[in-house]
């Protein structure tokens, strides 16, 4: 399906006149798990398969591991992704079912209880990735380029991760969807420890799905809430915020971002 289309419309002030603009598409696209509908979202129809093993992980439904097969089918009403579990796994998303009130909705999708949305954040694990101040401003720096539907539409959300390098961008209409896409997309290949990337600001689920993806570094262009920084700290994770090419400001764990006399103003 595409990712976009151009529509017209009518200018006014500065450069007034008739012409077009091209916007994203938003499809419903269902997550089901062994035939039952886990959660509706509308999402950028594009990286479906990455956005499938992301949100099976982040949402602690199963790891990359635990999912056999993974199909997009489209239907008159949008897509039907359907994601096929071990054993394993669907008992327990089965046992997660029995325990809901109703149906689910997003931000914090399939979740019915507070316990369940202030659920205890993962661990981040040990690592020896840092980063100079130096190289998460270059990080951000590199983010634009790597965002064709941004540039055509000005409506979408990127989510990246950094090495040493920009290694893979995903972008979305929403910005969970577009860092699961990110998840599912870096759990099925090899790759180094490194920093993830949003455009967004930081919210407690996005937290979450950062820590249960393991990345030492959370760098975001937008600020974060009071209870994501509570969040980051209790993960052991270093959280990044108002980042741009020439500024950032950290707020945990910042033994991850080592000074070197270059970058000291």
């Amino acid at each position: 399906m595409k990712t976009a289309r151009d529509l017209p419309r009518l200018a006014f002030g500065r450069d007034a006149g008739s012409g077009s603009r091209n916007l994203p598409e938003e499809t419903a696209v269902a997550l089901s798990f062994n035939g039952t509908t886990q959660a509706v979202m509308m999402a950028t129809p594009a990286d479906l398969e990455d956005f499938a093993y992301g949100f099976a992980l982040t949402e602690g439904i199963a790891n990359t591991e635990e999912i056999q097969s993974v199909e997009v089918v489209e239907t008159a009403l949008g897509l039907d992704v359907q994601i096929w579990l071990v054993a394993e796994a669907e008992a327990r998303l089965s046992k997660r079912r029995r325990s809901m009130a109703g149906p689910v909705g997003c931000g914090l999708c399939g979740i019915d209880s507070l316990e369940e949305a202030m659920r205890r954040v993962a661990k981040t694990p040990s690592s020896n990735f840092t980063m100079s101040p130096r190289q998460i401003m270059q990080a951000v720096a590199a983010l634009p380029s790597a965002q064709p539907l941004h540039d055509e539409t000005r409506a979408v959300h990127a989510a990246g991760f950094w090495t040493n390098r920009l290694m893979a961008t995903r972008e979305d209409v929403g910005r969970h969807n577009a860092l699961d896409k990110l998840i599912g997309h870096l759990g099925r290949v090899n790759h180094p420890q490194g920093a993830v990337l949003l455009t967004s600001r930081v919210s407690i689920d996005m937290v979450q799905k950062v820590a249960a993806f393991g990345a030492p570094i959370l760098i975001a262009v937008s600020a974060p809430t009071a209870h994501a920084v509570t969040l980051a700290e209790e993960a052991g994770l270093t959280l990044v915020a108002l980042a741009r090419p020439d500024r950032f400001e950290a707020y945990t764990h910042i033994d991850r971002i080592t000074q070197e006399s270059a970058d000291v103003a």
